[in-house]
């Protein structure tokens, strides 16, 4: 197929390009929208990354604005075979289970922080939006441009760089699927809007389970020797962590004994949050659990909260901000 041309005039000059663009983020809502102007897709759960394509080089930006072309090296081998001279990708990097389902926690070992039969060459990126593209600057642009623009770059490829595919249906229906299915919940885009940047309504997202990240400050020995009973988190709160609850659920027995350990290796006698538990030990708050709830209670602490992955807390764009 050949691609739709984005070339500017020759009378106007290129649009400098980007060092970076913060992420446009959607707005969490109990149910899809409706009508035409709406597009869904399926939330992936894994890493937000933008890949930019420049002259003789890739990188691959997080969220939080950290350079980590290194950690993701089968995106930025085939992020240099698309047929572009300069282009701003912007995606989720996955690992797809066996039912083709994207799962966190695999993706977490694949990146190498806990022992995992995966490796870097298991992560995909699927390209859901096209921000710059040879000289052009795409923000402005609505998101049926944009889309036009990007399908014909990454559609039907084979290799790490695959396209996030927008689903004609109803909002309700998809999502009854998506939950259905396993999967973490849908994203609805408004196609006549340009990009923005930060949260905004433009973008929408649908779950069919409350899901964040905290900061992990300690945890509660099990009883069961070498392993963990209960994460200890925090959220944010301006400049201050808080604590927010825990969680004790969500691992085997062999990812409990790997967490101890990590754990242990970042040991602290000075609390990150106020708190006063007999059992409790302390950690540096450095890593960051994502976990699974239902919902907070009334003085503010997880409701039947779940273990899904750990991550370092370098790139803390995710950490969860209380604002009460």
């Amino acid at each position: 197929m050949a691609r739709t041309s984005s070339k500017k005039p020759p009378s106007e000059p290129p649009d400098p390009m980007p060092s970076r663009v913060d992420p446009c983020l959607a707005t969490l809502v109990d149910k899809p929208p409706k009508g035409p102007d709406w597009a869904f897709e399926v939330k992936w759960d894994g890493y937000r990354l933008a890949v930019h394509l420049e002259p003789g080089r890739v990188r691959i930006i997080t969220r939080g604005g950290y350079d980590w072309t290194s950690k993701f090296p089968a995106i930025a081998d085939d992020a240099r075979r698309l047929a572009v001279m300069t282009a701003i990708l912007d995606g989720e990097a996955v690992v797809l289970d066996e039912k083709g389902r994207s799962d966190f926690g695999m993706l977490q070992r694949a990146l190498g922080r806990l022992p995992s039969p995966y490796d870097a060459g298991a992560i995909v990126f699927y390209a859901f939006d096209l921000l710059y593209l040879d000289g052009c600057d795409l923000r402005r642009l609505p998101l049926r441009e944009r889309r036009r623009l990007l399908e014909p770059l990454v559609a039907g490829r084979e290799g790490a760089i695959c396209l996030s595919e927008e689903v004609e249906t109803d909002g309700d229906e998809f999502l009854r699927v998506a939950c259905a299915h396993g999967l973490e919940g849908i994203i609805a885009k408004h196609r006549e809007r340009p990009y923005r940047s930060g949260r905004n309504d433009s973008w929408r997202k649908i779950t069919c389970k409350r899901r964040d990240s905290f900061v992990i400050v300690g945890f509660e020995p099990s009883v069961v020797p070498g392993a963990i009973g209960r994460l200890l988190l925090a959220a944010r709160k301006g400049a201050n962590l808080v604590y927010v609850g825990g969680c004790g659920t969500g691992w085997s027995n062999e990812l409990s004994a790997e967490l101890r350990k990590l754990l242990e290796s970042i040991l602290t006698d000075k609390p990150a949050v106020s708190l006063r538990r007999k059992n409790a030990i302390f950690t540096e708050p450095l890593l960051v659990a994502e976990v699974e709830y239902r919902a907070w209670t009334d003085d503010w602490k997880l409701r039947h909260a779940s273990f899904k992955g750990i991550r370092e807390r370098a790139d803390d764009a995710t950490v969860y901000s209380l604002v009460h």
